[in-house]
């Protein structure tokens, strides 16, 4: 816990990806999280979160769902979706929520 804390303390936006390895959606949203990454590059961190190896930060984040997305900066919530995104529409909300 303290780990993940400490990553999303980070001043460049932390996109955290909620998931489980049962879950179709978010077997598709893998691809779309790795286009992100090859677009913003070092302006932004991915980390993926499976809820059932990881149940104490989903339940201190309220994570009901999955593939539940949180973006977060300097430890600060900025933006948070459940579902599947498309990668331009991600790399959008990430920009605009960030200023990065």
């Amino acid at each position: 816990m303290s780990t993940f804390n400490n990553i999303i303390q980070s001043e460049k936006p932390v996109l955290v990806d909620f998931f489980a390895t049962w879950c179709g959606p978010c077997q598709t949203l893998a691809p779309i999280l790795k286009q992100v990454k090859d677009n913003l590059g070092d302006r932004i961190s991915i980390i993926k979160i499976d809820v059932d190896k990881n149940q104490q930060v989903a339940a201190q984040y309220q994570v009901r769902g999955v593939p539940t997305m949180i973006l977060f900066q300097n430890g600060k919530q900025l933006w948070r979706q459940s579902g599947v995104l498309s990668s331009s529409d991600l790399i959008k909300v990430i920009v605009e929520k960030s200023n990065s």
